[in-house]
């Protein structure tokens, strides 16, 4: 049976769309990323003198291509109280497949949730970045590239010279298990693995107290 004149144009165009779709997706997943790797995030402190870890887990890393599961969640709005443990989920880090437990970040610890598309989120990461740089083994400072994609959260920390060690939360597990829906979201964890979970953009001096109130380290902001 002949085909149609019409019908090779149209297989040919049709071919060269899902090769396009597979191969901007492969792009998508190999963006070179500017941040650190998360190996320093859960390892033992360097002296008995530094902050210790919060918890050490015992449960395996979930099955490949699981971001990790939570505690029933909090309430949306809900404030976070201190005492509470942090949730128990597994991220990925941003650099590589390795899945990182946040019961065993080393603390104390300051975790900034942001995405690309958050307006207060692109002033506030730098000043994220530079308590990082200040904090040096007194404070883990790590964020969670939260309901973006990969390809514009690495272009933006790119631009802003952001380098702290990040996980990726496309599915807004942790901003839900602290019971929030909105960005940005700082949590500030002490060396007991208590959390409090502080809502709105700060600026560096307010970045400087909350973390002397809830973590015991002091920064110069």
């Amino acid at each position: 049976m002949r085909r149609p004149g019409w019908l090779a144009p149209a297989l040919a165009l049709l071919s060269i769309a899902v090769v396009s779709a597979c191969s901007g997706s492969a792009a998508e997943d190999e963006t070179p990323a500017p941040f650190a790797g998360c190996g320093t995030l859960t390892a033992p402190p360097p002296s008995a003198a530094a902050a210790p870890l919060l918890s050490a887990a015992a449960a395996a890393p979930p099955a490949s291509g699981a971001a990790g599961g939570a505690a029933p969640p909090v309430a949306a709005g809900a404030a976070a109280s201190p005492g509470v443990a942090l949730p128990d989920l597994w991220l990925p880090c941003f650099t590589g497949g390795e899945q990182v437990a946040l019961r065993d970040l080393r603390g104390p610890a300051v975790i900034n949730l942001w995405a690309s598309w958050c307006g207060p989120c692109r002033t506030e990461l730098p000043v994220m970045q530079r308590l990082a740089e200040q904090a040096g083994g007194r404070l883990t400072v790590l964020g969670v590239d939260t309901g973006d994609s990969r390809a514009d959260g690495a272009s933006f920390a790119a631009a802003a010279g952001v380098t702290m060690p990040t996980l990726i939360d496309s599915d807004k597990k942790l901003l839900s298990a602290v019971g929030r829906i909105t960005l940005p979201v700082t949590i500030f964890v002490d060396a007991a693995g208590r959390y409090v979970a502080h809502p709105l953009p700060l600026d560096a001096r307010s970045l400087a107290d909350k973390v002397r109130t809830h973590t015991g380290v002091t920064v110069t902001p």
